[in-house]
């Protein structure tokens, strides 16, 4: 009996590293469209509102675990905020920056010295972004969190709505913060 013997086929795959180099060239050209589709300047302006959302929280669970007074201050030119601490003695005094009492941030943003401010214009992630119209009870320009983590206008005494407004290049943002709670409400203003 006569064995027929099949030519060997081979088998033709993929390698690793033909695989790797196709993703990495889909995650470059990703990385290079993706921002000019959806428009850098929205991208920004959507990171800053999260940045300030997140913040606030941050605010507010500082006061609560440290039983005392924490504040979203906004800078009077627009260019961003910073958290501070304050106590009763320190609660209506203007904010100074060169002897606020800042909170550490944890992220230790380069250059503001491990002191807890967001700068739009040092921050080059946040582009053309600014803060808007600051409505706030009280005098000034800034949200006050007590030890059970609402806002108040002054010691023991509850404040009202706030609103915080923030403007990028193509489109702004509000952020609602509601009386007592603190509660956040964040929504696309019309263009």
């Amino acid at each position: 009996m006569n064995t027929i013997v099949q030519p060997h086929r081979e088998r033709r795959a993929y390698t690793l590293i033909e695989l790797v180099i196709v993703v990495a060239l889909l995650g470059t050209a990703g990385a290079l469209i993706v921002p000019h589709a959806i428009g850098l300047s929205t991208m920004e302006t959507q990171s800053a509102v999260r940045r300030l959302v997140a913040d606030i929280h941050f605010a507010q669970s500082e006061a609560i675990s440290h039983q005392s007074y924490r504040r979203v201050q906004f800078l009077d030119d627009g260019r961003g905020y910073c958290l501070v601490a304050v106590n009763g003695g320190s609660f209506d005094a203007p904010f100074d920056e060169s002897t606020a009492d800042y909170l550490e941030d944890p992220a230790g943003t380069f250059g503001m010295w491990g002191r807890y401010i967001v700068d739009y214009e040092v921050d080059d992630r946040y582009g053309n972004v600014r803060v808007g119209d600051v409505e706030t009870d009280g005098s000034g320009q800034w949200l006050t969190f007590d030890a059970l983590g609402g806002i108040v206008v002054e010691p023991g005494v509850a404040a009202g709505a706030g609103r915080i407004v923030i403007q990028g290049t193509d489109e702004q943002w509000e952020v609602l913060v509601t009386p007592m709670t603190g509660r956040l409400v964040v929504q696309r203003l019309s263009s």
